[in-house]
């Protein structure tokens, strides 16, 4: 009888410590990483925003944020992380450190010559930043006038995950045009708002 009573007792706490944490997003066991943009839009919109906070957090955890505070962040458990993208993550000394470049899909909207702002999946770490530092380039020139960031990004190319390259725009009246019709918006860089 006590045996009963005792192992009723190790089944609530264990019970206790996983609810505790469950406002982060879980891990579902019927997610799967997306490799392509088509399986990517094919998500839920939940699970598309899981996988954005995933990666999210793995860039976070290359600015030396640790693996629970970069998931506390982002609302996502950290198992999740760890499971979603182990590709990018490496243990040393018993903690999880993001490698020096990782394949995980991104789906970022960027700025090319040929049709202006638009979506595109890249599988590589460095496009991603690559893209995010042209964005940070056209937001400095827009609101200060100042396109010194700019000129770095002339002639450049972002490769998305089909190989196609995308030339950076980085004409000043074309810039214009668009921020003066609404198009360019700075809430976030990745499709869907801000996440």
């Amino acid at each position: 009888m006590a045996s009963r009573v005792r192992k009723a007792t190790r089944k609530t706490k264990r019970t206790r410590k996983t609810t505790r944490n469950s406002g982060s997003k879980k891990l579902k066991s019927h997610f799967r990483r997306p490799t392509t943009a088509h399986q990517y839009f094919r998500l839920a919109p939940k699970d598309q925003e899981t996988w954005d906070s995933v990666t999210h957090v793995v860039s976070r955890m290359r600015d030396g944020v640790s693996l629970p505070k970069a998931s506390k962040e982002f609302d996502v458990a950290p198992s999740t992380v760890a499971e979603l993208a182990r590709s990018a993550l490496r243990m040393r000394n018993g903690r999880y450190v993001p490698t020096k470049n990782d394949r995980l899909l991104r789906v970022l909207s960027v700025l090319s010559v040929k049709g202006g702002k638009r979506e595109i999946a890249t599988r590589d770490f460095r496009e991603a930043t690559k893209v995010g530092g042209h964005w940070a380039a056209v937001q400095r020139y827009l609101q200060t006038g100042d396109d010194s960031a700019l000129l770095r990004f002339k002639g450049k190319t972002v490769i998305d995950a089909g190989g196609k390259r995308h030339l950076l725009l980085t004409d000043l009246k074309e810039l214009d045009r668009l921020a003066s019709a609404g198009v360019l918006s700075f809430e976030s860089i990745y499709p869907g708002g801000s996440r």
